[in-house]
């Protein structure tokens, strides 16, 4: 079970009366999830998503609040945070921040079939559409991912395990990172960062909503795309990127939110970068002379920028 932190019955009722949201009835712990603490609230005004931050601060909560309210604004299917009495979204409880937020009616699926694939795929690129030109104002208080948060990050690990292994490893992730092109020129907007289907509900066969926000943060607009191109068309532990799957999923994307010239250009590199930031999050697997990202690497470097966008862009 996720929940970190247990709520009792009188929490939640001295909680829900700050709002206008009904009176408290029950409320039943949420198992999906690995980082912050869910629960299904329920009222007599109907059912509601309490989500406790265990390791957030209040501010970057804020960027994810500013963020669900201009999604939802702009029709966008994720949850809708609500106010309380005194029009704050986002509260405080034992030191630590949360949201109540609208349930979505809707399932996770298992084994998606291609019709769900292609949904999640469009979602993606609508998530870019509406935010090339949204400007967070808690900009600083997420990890926006770049090359000087992944080099950041690498290094915190490094010297958290204090190994000559650690370091080595640090030291091939600083030398890789050095030789990325990203240009200030390449757009930017939200990423969702978990684009999995653990966080996608469907209603039958229709997309219902996207959740968990968690990781979301202002990056580069391809982000999502090359992370949905890793996840699906690399198998998990393989060396070899399948090309052909890859092209699939840009081709649909792109149906969506067609590519700029400077993003095919660059989607080389930032399919790289996020696999320098899968090496930060498992920074403790593997040895430094073999571990998967470092294959990973090497097949992308043996394959070369050239071929790489060749087979995903040339007809």
């Amino acid at each position: 079970m996720a929940v970190k932190t247990q709520f009792s019955n009188r929490d939640f009722n001295q909680i829900l009366s700050r709002y206008e949201l009904g009176t408290y009835t029950h409320s039943e712990p949420i198992s999906q999830g690995t980082v912050q603490t869910n629960y299904f609230l329920h009222s007599t005004r109907g059912k509601f998503v309490f989500r406790y931050y265990e390791n957030r601060p209040k501010k970057s909560v804020y960027f994810e609040s500013d963020l669900l309210v201009y999604l939802t604004e702009h029709q966008y299917p994720c949850p809708t945070p609500y106010q309380n009495r005194q029009g704050a979204i986002v509260g405080i409880y034992q030191d630590k921040p949360y949201m109540i937020m609208e349930y979505i009616d809707g399932k996770h699926i298992n084994h998606p079939a291609v019709h769900h694939k292609k949904q999640l795929i469009q979602k993606v690129a609508e998530l870019q559409i509406l935010t090339r030109d949204y400007h967070p104002r808690y900009l600083e208080y997420r990890w926006n991912y770049d090359i000087d948060l992944c080099r950041k990050l690498a290094c915190a690990e490094a010297d958290k395990i204090d190994t000559g292994d650690a370091r080595q490893k640090y030291h091939w992730l600083e030398n890789q990172l050095a030789v990325l092109e990203l240009p200030d020129s390449l757009p930017k907007g939200i990423c969702h960062c978990d684009f999995h289907f653990s966080n996608a509900l469907f209603k039958g066969d229709q997309f219902a909503g996207l959740i968990d926000f968690d990781d979301a943060n202002y990056t580069y607009l391809i982000f999502d795309l090359v992370c949905l191109i890793d996840s699906w068309a690399w198998p998990a532990q393989s060396n070899n990127l399948d090309l052909m799957q890859a092209r699939e999923i840009l081709e649909e994307y792109t149906k969506h939110r067609p590519l700029s010239a400077i993003e095919q250009r660059h989607i080389f590199d930032v399919h790289k970068l996020s696999i320098f930031f899968d090496n930060v999050w498992y920074f403790g697997r593997g040895r430094a002379n073999d571990f998967y990202e470092k294959r990973k690497i090497k097949f992308m470097n043996n394959l070369g920028w050239k071929k790489y966008t060749d087979e995903l862009f040339l007809p």
